[in-house]
């Protein structure tokens, strides 16, 4: 945990949080900015998505999977709470020492997983350690997390939290709220990487 220094000299252990916010003018572009930051990404991340029904969690997850060099159809896993995929080939530095990891890297034969989450029927927070998914949390792999915000008190302080709003039929205002230092400097390069895309 890093400490803050205010201008006003008052030293704090807050987490470093960076903020950035999106219109999204199409579903297409909504993708495309979910692969940009799919390309970033190398495991061990927790991305937490938020919004209402059809602000576009799904779309965005889709082009993070292509981002993350994954070719299967993302579909909501409402019914099954989670669904696994396998991306790109996984460094073995990135490796964590879950005592589930064995079983992925086995099951995932050395490719980053992106382990999908829709939390939309969960009644109780507790359910997830219930079922034992906290695991996968500390896993090597990629975890998206649809209707986080029915976890609130489950979730490590670090994170990408992912906010989506409709605005119109087609438009999206997409909210990216990064915390901690790790996240904060994804978010600076996913930034980069909208504006040299759109520069281009």
């Amino acid at each position: 945990m890093t400490q803050n220094v205010h201008k006003d000299g008052i030293v704090s252990d807050q987490l470093p949080e960076e903020v950035l916010e999106i219109i999204s003018q199409s579903a297409a572009q909504t993708q495309h900015l979910g692969k940009l930051l799919g390309e970033l990404l190398r495991g061990k991340e927790l991305l937490l998505l938020d919004g209402n029904l059809g602000a576009g969690k799904t779309t965005f997850t889709q082009g993070l999977a292509q981002g993350m060099g994954i070719a299967e159809v993302i579909n909501s896993p409402t019914f099954t709470l989670l669904k696994e995929y396998a991306g790109r080939s996984l460094s073995p530095s990135d490796v964590s020492d879950s005592p589930l990891e064995p079983m992925l890297r086995k099951r995932f034969a050395g490719r980053l997983a992106l382990y999908h989450f829709d939390l939309y029927r969960l009644n109780e927070p507790d359910e997830l350690f219930d079922l034992g998914f906290d695991d996968y949390f500390a896993s090597s792999g990629v975890c998206v997390v649809e209707w986080a915000d029915k976890a609130d008190e489950f979730w490590p302080p670090e994170r990408l939290y992912i906010r989506l709003q409709l605005i119109d039929e087609v438009q999206r205002r997409l909210l990216f709220v990064a915390t901690g230092s790790r996240y904060c400097e994804l978010l600076r390069q996913f930034q980069k990487n909208i504006y040299a895309t759109t520069s281009s």
